[in-house]
C-alpha cells in the first residue's frame, strides 16, 4: 500500500506514534509519505520506501495568520496525486482529516481513503472548545475509518459528539527493542553519585501534566528517602515547577534535561516514572517507562487503567493525591522484592500486550478493511 502519515512532528504521543506506525510500516514494504511542517523529529536518517514532503505555508499580508490547513490539503492533494496514495492516515480530526476531506474534495473525490486516528487533545481539550465542535465531529464523520488509542477516548468521543459510527480501538504501542531494560552505570552515577533514588518524567510540561505535582513528590520522599528528580521536556510550567523546587530546597536535586531523543537510556535508569496528569487518553510515555522496566506511578484517569494495572506495575491514585503517590514510591524503594516484581511485570505488560510487532498488522489490516469495503460498494 501507498499510505501517507499527516502529524505533527513534535515529541508529543501522537506524533512519537506516526512517526513509528510509518518506519515500521516502511519496514513492512509499504511505501509510506511523511506530510507535515517539519521533518518529525523520530524520523532518523535515510530509510526505504520513506518519504517526508514539507508544507510550505506563505505568509501573505492579506492573512492575519498563516493558512495552514489550506496549505496542508493542498500539499496533500499533491502527493496523492503524484503517488496515487491508497490511504491518507490523519493523526488528529482537526486539522489533519479535515485537510485530508479537503484534499479529496479538491480530486473532485477521486483521492485516496482517509483514516483518522484520534489522540486525545483533539478530543478531551480542543474538542471542548465551542468553536472547534462542529469541525472535530465533521472531520471525524467525514473520514472512511476512524481509530482511537484507548477505550477510554472512544468512549469519550461518542458521548462528547454524538458520534454514532464505529471507532476501531487500536491502542498505542512500543517498540520494545529499543525501549528494553538496562541500566547504565555512567549515566546512573552523573545523576545519582551517592547511590540515591532515581524518579523520573517525561512530558510536554503543559498544565494538564501537572508538574509541580513531581516536585511535590520528590518534596516527600526525601523526608524519608535520598533520592532525585529527573525533569524530560520543555513546555510553558517549566518556570514555576522550578520556583517551587526553589522554595522547597530542592533546587539540586531536580535536574532539567529538556528534550532528549535518545530517553530510553534515560528510562532504563530511573527507578520510578511519576505521571501524575488530570487528562491522559492513553500514557505513551508510562508505557514506555513500563518496556524499560521502570515502574509507574500516575493518575487512575483517562485511559491509564488501560495500560497500568494498579498494584502490579505501579500505582494509580486520584488526581493530586501527592501523598499517596509519594507513599507508593517509598513502599517500593524499601522493598527491592517488590520493585524487582513490579520491573518485571511492567517489562512483561508491554511485550505481551503493546508490542509494535502485535499492533502495526492491526492497522494494515484495517486499511485493507477500508479499501475493500471502498471496492465493494459497502
Amino acid at each position: 500500500m501507498k499510505i501517507a502519515m499527516v502529524c505533527y512532528p513534535t515529541h508529543g504521543g501522537s506524533g512519537v506514534v506516526a512517526t513509528e506506525l510509518g518506519m515500521c510500516l516502511a519496514q513492512r514494504g509499504h511505501e509510506v509519505h511523511f506530510i507535515s511542517y517539519s521533518t518529525p523529529f523520530r524520523l532518523r536518517g535515510f530509510q526505504e520506501n520513506v518519504f517526508y514532503h514539507e508544507v510550505d505555508v506563505s505568509a501573505y499580508p492579506l492573512f492575519k495568520y498563516p493558512p495552514y490547513d489550506l496549505s496542508l490539503a493542498a500539499q496533500i492533494m499533491e502527493v496523492a496525486d503524484e503517488h496515487s496514495l491508497d490511504i491518507v492516515h490523519a493523526h488528529y480530526a482537526i486539522p489533519h482529516a479535515i485537510s485530508a476531506y479537503l484534499a479529496r474534495q479538491m480530486m473532485r473525490g477521486k483521492g485516496p481513503k482517509v483514516v483518522t486516528t484520534l489522540h486525545g487533545t483533539d478530543i478531551t481539550l480542543v474538542g471542548k472548545d465551542a468553536s472547534f465542535r462542529a469541525a472535530v465531529k465533521f472531520g471525524i464523520e467525514e473520514s472512511d475509518g476512524v481509530t482511537a488509542v484507548s477505550n477510554y477516548l472512544a468512549e469519550q468521543t461518542r458521548a462528547a459528539f454524538a458520534i454514532d459510527r464505529e471507532i476501531r480501538v487500536i491502542y498505542n504501542f512500543v517498540d520494545t527493542e529499543r525501549f528494553s531494560p538496562r541500566v547504565e552505570n555512567c549515566i546512573r552515577s552523573r545523576f545519582a553519585p551517592n547511590g540515591e533514588a532515581i524518579l523520573m518524567h517525561a512530558s510536554n510540561f503543559r498544565p494538564v501534566k501537572r508538574l509541580t505535582d513531581t516536585i511535590e513528590i520528590l518534596a516527600r520522599v526525601r523526608q524519608q528517602w535520598p533520592a532525585k528528580l529527573l525533569l524530560v521536556g520543555e513546555g510553558p510550567d517549566r518556570q514555576e515547577s522550578h520556583a517551587l523546587a526553589d522554595k522547597l530546597g530542592l533546587h539540586d536535586h531536580v535536574l532539567y534535561l529538556g528534550t532528549q531523543d535518545a530517553i530510553e537510556r534515560l528510562l532504563g535508569c530511573a527507578d520510578l516514572f511519576l505521571l501524575p496528569s488530570s487528562e491522559e487518553s492513553f500514557g505513551l510515555a508510562a508505557l514506555e517507562a513500563m518496556s524499560c522496566g521502570t515502574p509507574v506511578i500516575a493518575t487512575r484517569i483517562g485511559g491509564l487503567p488501560e495500560v497500568v494495572e494498579h498494584g502490579l506495575e505501579g500505582f494509580l491514585f486520584p488526581v493530586g493525591d501527592v501523598d499517596a503517590m509519594a507513599a507508593a514510591a517509598l513502599t517500593v524503594l524499601r522493598d527491592p522484592q517488590k520493585m524487582a516484581q513490579m520491573r518485571t511485570a511492567a517489562r512483561a505488560k508491554a511485550e505481551k500486550c503493546f508490542r509494535i510487532e502485535i499492533l502495526v498488522p492491526e492497522y494494515e489490516a484495517f486499511y485493507e478493511e477500508i479499501l475493500n469495503r471502498s471496492s465493494s460498494g459497502i
